[in-house]
């Protein structure tokens, strides 16, 4: 039958603390809700393997350091757990799945799921392309840069990321807002500009505060300090204030303290970051890159800057901080826009649509194959 549920093996070699770690274990869990069964792929000990276990799903520990040993273990697995779909969301794992295709040992369907911008060489982007019976973009962008690239049209599906409201409109304890105010220290006064991503381009943002004249603290939620963020550090005035906050499992506290949320990201899919804070009210600036214009018109449902350019950043927040009016405009718009178009139900009904395509090519090739023998 068409519609009977599958059995899904989620899988990445990442799974940190990430947007795209978020966006893998909440379609997870909303698939499961939807009766399918879910299986979670990913290292021991990392904070995927952390997020399945709470939401009860089944996670499968996997060792990815070698390729050839892990594209045995996936075969055995897929066998064992009659496994009818493959997502696989990381670089290490859909290069396994690409050899073991190729190699003619991997007769179910696999999709790879593309979070971010690719990176990957236009050579081996074609041989995952080639593989794949269907590859997910999570925004138009993508799916441009990836044709750009010359991965083949017909496979290529555009599912824009979904966030779990229901996650988002949940009050942070008090517990944890203490604790994130805490984290933030003495704020004077002073709005804050949040930064809530791993490490990107935050250092632009930094030098921006140069130009900045209104004091802010910008809190750079989700890394520490290395040394271009020192650097760019000493050359921001007294008047401002930097903080770093290493990954936190609670990162939605720090939402309630902010007055602008900030990401200088010039490789973002669809951020999970910006989907979130817009949910919940906040004034959006983002780089005027990647995915960041799929979901920000600027001056409408946020503020979108030219890339690596501290002086644009600073006139863009001076902008959102100094004009309350132009601010809560963009974040009322922003906030209705992902309340309507980028729900985690919605893209967990796309994507179990691209799965059964890739079942039905499967199954076509399958059968295309037994006549010729």
């Amino acid at each position: 039958m068409p519609d009977r549920p599958l059995t899904i093996l989620q899988l990445t070699h990442e799974g940190h603390g990430a947007g795209s770690t978020m966006m893998i274990a909440s379609l997870s869990r909303q698939l499961a809700g939807r009766g399918h069964r879910v299986l979670v792929g990913c290292r021991a000990g990392s904070v995927l393997a952390g997020m399945a276990r709470d939401a009860g799903l089944p996670h499968v520990p996997l060792d990815f350091g070698r390729l050839a040993p892990l594209a045995r273990e996936l075969d055995a697995l897929t066998t064992r757990e009659h496994v009818d779909v493959v997502n696989s969301h990381g670089t290490g794992d859909r290069r396994a799945l690409t050899w073991l295709r190729w190699r003619r040992r991997l007769g179910r369907p696999f999709v790879v799921t593309r979070h971010t911008m690719p990176l990957t060489s236009p050579a081996e982007l074609l041989a995952v392309g080639l593989s794949a019976d269907r590859t997910i973009a999570v925004s138009h962008a993508v799916a441009r840069a990836l044709r750009r690239r010359l991965h083949p049209g017909g496979r290529l599906r555009v599912v824009t990321n979904g966030i779990d409201l229901a996650r988002v409109d949940a009050r942070p304890s008090e517990a944890d807002v203490a604790s994130a105010r805490a984290a933030l220290g003495d704020l004077a006064g002073r709005p804050v500009v949040l930064v809530l991503a791993r490490r990107k381009d935050q250092h632009v943002l930094v030098r921006a505060l140069v130009a900045l004249e209104r004091p802010v603290v910008v809190a750079c939620v989700g890394i520490e300090p290395d040394a271009e963020l020192r650097a760019a550090e000493r050359t921001v005035p007294a008047r401002h204030r930097v903080v770093y906050v290493p990954f936190t499992h609670r990162p939605l506290a720090f939402c309630r303290l902010a007055a602008v949320s900030a990401l200088p990201s010039r490789i973002e899919g669809l951020s999970i970051a910006l989907l979130e804070t817009m949910a919940l009210g906040l004034p959006v600036v983002a780089s005027d890159a990647g995915g960041n214009p799929d979901l920000i018109v600027s001056g409408d449902t946020g503020v979108l800057v030219p890339p690596l350019d501290p002086v644009a950043w600073a006139r863009a927040l001076g902008r959102v901080l100094d004009d309350g009016e132009f601010a809560g405009q963009i974040a009322r718009r922003g906030r209705a826009l992902v309340r309507r178009d980028f729900t985690l139900e919605r893209a967990a009904e796309r994507t179990e649509a691209v799965y059964r395509e890739a079942l039905a090519r499967r199954r076509l090739l399958d059968g295309d194959r037994a006549q010729a023998r």
